[in-house]
């Protein structure tokens, strides 16, 4: 056997420290520091280290600094335990694992692999037979091959010109049917034989993507490909499912769990030196500039990679009945139905959007013209000869604690510096006006910036935007979005862009939240009967509360006029022990809401008055505290795995967060599951009765709709009905409460309160 021993190894890491490398490492290693003295932050002039490293036959980096240095390498957590450019093995500073236990299994798997690559044992990449075809002929033969050969499973993947189907065309299918082999078929060359079979293939076996709803909707939009959905998987929810924590990237899972390591490199090459030598922005680059020559190997070991993560992950989910019933019973399905709702679309009124681009830039306009009347402004423009820029970190820190000399809250930005953000400027705008004037800018200019100026020029033909939703990208199971806009994040106080969200002609909106979820879900959980009567009394639940709490001599009708501040309050200590805030969290956020000081040693009071009346509801919470903090992880009610290993950290506000997050995780996964099982339940109802609507949102706790106005009442009975099936996890005869909103727009009625049309601009309504 010819294997190459690599005898001199060097190990490069930012600067001297007490780490013994040798307890991670059995075999022998150079150790050179970049910085000679010891540093926090190391700086390009900190670097003193003189060594040649061609004498070397492998360099082991240590930490992000010397990844960065020496292999060009970015994220230390993607290449850990990889051969960059031959010779370089990146890997995390193991003196950070007492801080951040979650990095341990990672750092291990990088030592183990470094350690193959020491004796040999590991080459640079998996070899296999990949290729590409660019003929009619070879393709059906491949396909055919597939046809006949296939075993159960048959992995897909696509290379495209753009992300969404109407954004661009397919260039070409990837497909691989056993381990270390895959074929890139040019779509030019398919015609409808191949296409044909092609089809048989989505017929006969389980299909296996990684990212399902991008592929699923490009081959179906434009090839028209049809699949079971029950015979599709998808191995980025796959692996959400065995690490919610983790990146689920195929690049990253590739370098992680296969062989084939960064297969895709030159790809990336490719793509610098193409936009470095043309001229174009990166975020330009379109995969068609791609000569077929050198984007066939690479994208056919796409699907190899996919069919092996399939074979790996398959076993250890069907291994565990919780995290099978996961994957089978919500996220497979709710990946599918995300997808359908994505292919609806938004419907936007481009009249509406127009009027409000106009409307904000005389807004923002105005708002500039009160920062440019303060003083303070007018004598830093005097004194630097520059026109002060309200979007400017650097100029506003000059401004706000130089010339006006205000104290610094004490809240820092990630790089240690003096923060300026929307929590800080309404802080400082008790001390002075001028920091309020700056957040009114920065807001009107973030609601123009972030869905205005995004949104008009992406819009589709039928005048709806389509972006995503994601339900693999939080650790607490709730969904985001993200791509063409945000849509978990549009404004809730003014309505100028829910306003532009309406309803074609003969069609209506119909919005539905759930009521309280988290603490009715809360209250299931803690078996709390008193909490659960709250909920079964009925009325406004943070006055219930209140008035159960500190024994208020009124109705509960009467609460939130009566006593405020002591409703406030028990909102604030409801919400507040499901996030773990304590009593000086507490007094603040009462003392914020009702504008009247609510002294920490009162809010102490009142939550051990709380708790005294929910006494289930505190044994709960402690007894997920302790099994939390004795295995590291949690599960939720429908089977959701959280893993919280920093539970086991050294640092004791590390290990806090922690136990916090995997509470809160089990209630809110259990109000986000309800909820996208409730509107997967109606899709499914509405299609088998005709009905003529369509859900194309979920945000937070609510399913918004697009139905025909003379069957908007059958809808709503029927969505109401699937909201509330009963999974297991209802207070009994008294399911979650819903709220149901029908409109012309999704601000219902709130943009006509807030706005007057005249021709095609608006104007603010006056009041008072």
């Amino acid at each position: 056997m010819n294997r190459k021993i690599m005898k001199k190894i060097a190990l490069i890491d930012k600067a001297p420290n007490r780490t013994r490398y040798n307890d991670y490492f059995q075999f022998e290693f150079d150790h050179y520091h970049m910085s000679s003295v010891p540093i926090t932050k190391l700086l390009k002039k900190d670097v003193d280290l003189e060594v040649d490293l061609d004498q070397y036959d492998l360099v082991i980096l240590v930490g992000a600094e010397a990844a960065k240095e020496y292999a060009k390498v970015t994220s230390v957590t993607n290449y850990a335990g990889q051969l960059v450019a031959d010779k370089f093995v990146p890997i995390s500073n193991p003196a950070m694992l007492a801080f951040k236990p979650e990095g341990k299994p990672d750092f291990q798997r990088a030592v183990d692999k470094l350690h193959k690559y020491v004796d040999g044992t590991v080459k640079k990449m998996a070899e296999g037979d990949f290729k590409g075809i660019d003929s009619t002929e070879e393709a059906k033969q491949f396909l055919q091959e597939v046809l006949d050969n296939a075993q159960g499973y048959v992995a897909l993947d696509t290379e495209t010109t753009g992300l969404y189907p109407r954004d661009g065309y397919v260039l070409g299918v990837s497909t691989s049917y056993k381990p270390k082999h895959g074929r890139y078929i040019l779509t030019d060359c398919m015609d409808e034989d191949c296409l044909y079979l092609l089809q048989q293939i989505c017929n006969q076996f389980e299909i296996v993507f990684h990212n399902m709803k991008f592929d699923y909707k490009m081959l179906n939009y434009h090839l028209q490909l049809e699949f079971n959905r029950k015979r599709v998987h998808d191995t980025m929810v796959m692996h959400y499912v065995l690490d919610e924590t983790d990146s689920h990237g195929l690049k990253q899972l590739a370098l992680k769990y296969t062989d084939y390591g960064d297969y895709d490199s030159e790809l990336d090459e490719f793509k610098k030196e193409y936009c470095s030598k043309n001229g174009i922005l990166q975020d330009d680059f379109t995969y068609d500039l791609i000569p077929f020559n050198t984007i066939s190997r690479y994208a056919a070991i796409d699907t190899a990679v996919t069919y092996e993560l399939f074979h790996k992950f398959l076993p250890i989910v069907q291994k565990n009945d919780k995290l099978r019933y996961v994957y089978e019973t919500i996220l497979i399905p709710g990946t599918l139905f995300l997808m359908d709702m994505e292919e609806v679309g938004i419907p936007i009124s481009q009249e509406r959007m127009a009027a409000a681009n106009l409307y904000l830039d005389e807004e923002i306009a105005k708002a500039k013209e009160v920062v440019y009347g303060f003083e303070a402004v007018k004598k830093f423009e005097q004194d630097t000869g520059k026109i002060f820029n309200p979007n400017s970190v650097m100029q506003l820190r000059v401004v706000l604690f130089d010339y006006l000399g205000l104290n610094p809250t004490g809240k820092k930005t990630a790089t240690g510096a003096i923060s300026t953000d929307a929590e800080v400027l309404e802080q400082l705008s008790d001390e002075h006006p001028l920091p309020a004037a700056i957040l009114k800018v920065r807001q009107l200019g973030k609601i123009q910036n972030t869905y205005i100026s995004k949104i008009l020029p992406e819009l589709d033909r039928d005048g709806r935007i389509r972006t995503n939703f994601n339900l693999i990208f939080t650790t607490s199971g709730r969904l985001s979005s993200s791509g063409k806009f945000n849509a978990q994040q549009i404004p809730r106080d003014n309505p100028i862009i829910k306003g532009c969200i309406k309803a074609p002609s003969g069609y209506k909106i119909v919005s539905q939240d759930l009521t309280t979820a988290e603490m009715y879900y809360a209250a299931v959980l803690s078996g709390d009967k008193n909490l659960q009567e709250v909920f079964s009394s009925g009325g406004d639940f943070h006055s219930t509360i209140a008035k159960m709490v500190f024994n208020l001599p009124c109705k509960v009708e009467d609460v939130k006029k009566l006593y405020p501040a002591m409703r406030q309050s028990a909102k604030a200590i409801s919400f507040g022990i499901l996030y773990g805030s304590g009593a000086n969290k507490v007094s603040q956020t009462v003392s914020k809401a009702t504008g009247e000081s609510y002294p920490v040693e009162q809010a102490r009071d009142d939550i051990k008055q709380y708790f005294t009346k929910f006494k289930k509801l505190k044994n709960w919470l402690d007894t997920r505290k302790t099994f939390i903090e004795q295995n590291g992880y949690t599960y939720s009610f429908f089977g959701r795995k959280r893993r919280l290993p920093n539970v086991f950290s050294s640092d004791k506000g590390i290990a806090a967060h922690e136990v916090r997050s995997g509470i809160n995780a089990e209630v809110q996964s259990l109000a986000s599951d309800v909820n996208l099982l409730g509107a997967m339940g109606t899709a499914n109802e509405i299609i088998t009765a005709n009905i003529d609507a369509k859900i194309f949102m979920l945000v937070h706790d609510s399913i918004v709709a697009l139905v025909k106005e003379e069957q908007v009442e059958q809808y709503c009975e029927i969505l109401k009905r699937n909201t509330q099936h009963d999974w297991g996890c209802s207070i009994l005869n008294h399911p979650i409460g819903v709220d149901q909103d029908i409109g012309d727009d999704y601000s219902f009625g709130s943009w006509e309160e807030y706005y007057e049309t005249s021709g095609d601009s608006i104007s603010r309504v006056q009041t008072g």
